[in-house]
């Protein structure tokens, strides 16, 4: 298998596209047309971890984190980043990250944080916009399934937990072959009329190329006439951080027990207790302080997240708890986000975790 063929399935699952404007999420190092000898995930692709997955066999490492965040002036091994890099290429190991366009899926690393923590009903936090367009497009009757069929399966349609969604309107069509045409139907140099369907379809934009050649395809005519309107309205299943609700209601002790069980924590800094039930809960994996507005917005409970500052304890103000529980401890499951997601596309391929801990931060109790 060519180590394109996973990137891939993991840039159809988290498109590029989604990551933010300061990440270096993608290829880091190696080249998509190697052969893949195995897959190791990661948080960081550190030396120690890249020495682990030349044991192992593996030349593909998938790290969350990228290691290569800013750019080098030098390689000459002096800094970790330097010494990891130099060992990757030496080595032919490929080093793709999977960063902030996992964290901005629905299915991505807050996902995983919210089934850890066991809520139910959730919802993205803060929901992207400009990321859909709509397509208008004209069809005869006699072709109408064919097209939106052709428009679904390249992806468009899809609106929150809903798939296949499209709105139809009847209408007349006219045109006039001229010199040169080859009409689908008509006379040539003769207005013709034809009762169309006008079909809409909701798409992400990063599917554009796909979606309008799907329609190109399935349509009849020799030249489809079509509208690509950029939407402003939030994606839903696009965003930062997450929110649910706990199945019920338990004490903010039993809560903090429960996130250092299932986290394997050793502390918890936190903001004032409010001495009351909680059931609404947000959270955010890695440092997540731009989202407090948001969790206070929505009435959380409790803020999850990692990563805060001593002044932004304070914007908590009485109304809800904000619960840091570490960068490493927040997203330690994204590894296995990752490889249970390519165990159910490649089933039989060789795909492993990393048995490094990479966590840089210690505690001393």
């Amino acid at each position: 298998m060519k180590i394109e063929e996973i990137i891939t399935v993991l840039e159809n699952w988290a498109p590029p596209i989604l990551q933010e404007s300061y990440d270096n999420s993608g290829l880091l190092t190696g080249s998509k047309s190697w052969e893949c000898t195995g897959v190791l995930t990661c948080l960081d692709a550190t030396e120690d971890v890249i020495k682990e997955t030349i044991a192992k066999g593996c030349n593909l490492i998938i790290a969350h984190h990228p290691i290569l965040f800013k750019g080098l002036s030098s390689i000459t091994g002096k800094t970790y980043v330097e010494r990891a890099i130099i060992c990757a290429i030496k080595n032919d190991i490929a080093l793709y990250a999977l960063h902030t366009n996992l964290d901005n899926i629905h299915t991505g690393v807050n996902a995983e944080i919210a089934k850890r923590i066991g809520l139910l009903n959730c919802q993205l936090l803060q929901p992207k916009s400009l990321l859909l367009k709509k397509l208008f497009t004209f069809v005869p009757a006699s072709h109408i399934e064919a097209v939106r069929n052709a428009v679904f399966n390249a992806g468009g349609g899809h609106i929150g937990n809903y798939s296949e969604c499209s709105f139809t309107n009847p209408g007349e069509g006219s045109f006039k072959p001229e010199e040169g045409a080859n009409p689908f139907l008509g006379t040539m140099g003769q207005r013709h009329t034809e009762q169309e369907i006008k079909l809409e379809v909701v798409f992400p934009n990063w599917l554009e190329g796909s979606i309008v050649a799907a329609l190109k395809t399935a349509h009849p005519y020799e030249e489809v006439a079509y509208d690509l309107v950029q939407l402003s309205n939030e994606f839903q299943t696009v965003g930062a951080g997450m929110i649910g609700n706990l199945p019920e209601p338990v004490s903010e002790k039993t809560f903090f027990e429960l996130l250092k069980i299932q986290f394997g924590l050793q502390v918890i800094r936190h903001s004032s207790l409010l001495g009351k039930p909680v059931q609404k809960i947000a959270v955010c994996g890695g440092a997540g302080s731009f989202l407090i507005g948001n969790a206070l917005s929505a009435k959380a409970d409790v803020f999850v997240t990692a990563d805060l500052k001593y002044h932004e304890f304070f914007d908590a103000d009485g109304q809800m708890i904000l619960a840091d529980i570490g960068h490493w401890e927040s997203e330690q499951f994204t590894i296995d986000l990752i490889a249970d997601f390519l165990k159910t596309k490649f089933p039989t391929f060789a795909h492993l975790k990393t048995e490094v801990k990479t966590n840089p931060v210690g505690y001393f109790c």
